[in-house]
């Protein structure tokens, strides 16, 4: 009975090592990667007032798809690190020596692999997309936030990429007098718009300006003639362009699968292209957390324990995991130009899983 028992209490301390390295190299990368990308945000939440939780909002909406991108590498890194440190305190020799094998050696790491690839397609599926959609939606309602706050007096101040306003005063109540306004949202026809005074108000939807006793000069593109209208009162809006209105600009990856797969037709096709690639690309790259945990276990229970031999071992197998990565790159950037070559992101990351599980199946059973 006691016999019976001390494989199950292996895996379990096995586990037990994959699992609390897993969390603690997974959060660390994540918490290094989530620090870097912050860094952007920082300057404007400093500079313009704005709370600290709307940059714990702001940044923590892109976690989830650091997770998902990292969790498969991170499970390489732990199953090799700690199997290498096993074979390494001679705690692999005497599992060997009670009679295990190699294929149960590697059933723990296989279990927290298999653990990870769920919680992956979990995030591929469902978490990233939201995340990520609401992370645009919550920058867009900033961005046209801020941009009410970057009108200074006697500054030329470039408040979207088409729109260029200038405010010779502006009061505490944001009335703005002498306002000058370069409008060159429509490319073929820019306009200039100059107004004796304003008020400027902020909404849901981004900044307004209510200019009163002014012009707008625009030159007509047909007849090269300068138009001039003048008015008492006018309405403009200082907002970026809002994403509903340009629906082929969102991000495949805010899509959901369904809306991947079966793309609107009158989408341009390197548009379905490039959703169709998502596609595939969530439904594969959570099978990497099998395939990348296979090869380290390849290379930390492969041949007999030498020092230098595990290292070369150990380096072969963070090579090959690196050009993977960068191969699986290189595939979706063709199967975006050719999608009859969406198989390949298949192939891509199931061979290697297959060849290294025939690899390790291929080892000698228990050795003595």
């Amino acid at each position: 009975m006691q016999s019976r028992a001390l494989p199950y209490r292996i895996d379990r301390y096995i586990i037990g090592q994959l699992s609390l390295a897993l969390v603690l190299v997974t959060a660390g990368l994540v918490a290094l990667i989530w620090l870097t990308q912050s860094l952007r945000f920082i300057q404007i939440i400093v500079n313009h007032g704005l709370s600290p939780f709307v940059f714990v909002k702001l940044t923590a909406l892109l976690v989830p798809s650091f997770l998902a991108t990292i969790l498969p590498i991170t499970c390489f890194i732990v199953v090799l690190f700690v199997y290498a440190r096993m074979a390494g305190d001679r705690e692999l020799t005497i599992m060997r020596g009670i009679g295990l094998s190699d294929a149960a050696l590697a059933r723990p790491a296989l279990g927290v692999a298999a653990v990870a690839m769920v919680l992956c397609y979990i995030l591929n599926l469902s978490a990233v997309p939201a995340a990520l959609g609401t992370f645009r939606n919550y920058q867009y309602e900033i961005r046209n936030q801020i941009a009410a706050f970057l009108l200074q007096p006697g500054v030329f101040t470039q408040v979207t990429g088409n729109i260029t306003v200038y405010v010779q005063a502006r009061g505490p109540d944001d009335s703005l007098r002498g306002i000058l306004i370069e409008d060159s949202r429509d490319p073929t026809a820019p306009a200039t718009i100059l107004a004796r005074s304003g008020q400027l108000e902020v909404n849901a939807h981004g900044p307004l300006v209510l200019l009163q006793d002014g012009s707008r000069e625009q030159i007509d593109p047909k007849t090269g003639r300068l138009d001039l209208l003048t008015f008492t009162r006018n309405i403009l809006s200082l907002a970026q362009a809002t994403p509903d209105s340009q629906p082929q600009d969102i991000d495949a990856s805010e899509e959901s699968l369904g809306t991947l797969l079966h793309p609107d037709p009158t989408l341009p096709p390197a548009v379905r292209a490039k959703g169709l690639v998502e596609a595939h690309r969530r439904l594969t790259s959570p099978l990497t957390a099998i395939s990348f945990s296979l090869i380290g276990l390849v290379a930390a229970l492969g041949g007999v324990f030498r020092r230098h031999g595990a290292m070369l071992r150990l380096a072969a197998a963070a090579v090959v995991v690196t050009l993977l990565v960068a191969l699986g790159l290189g595939v979706n950037n063709l199967a975006a130009r050719n999608t009859a070559l969406l198989p390949l992101i298949w192939v891509q990351v199931l061979l290697p899983g297959l060849v290294a599980a025939w690899l390790l199946l291929r080892q000698a059973g228990p050795r003595g």
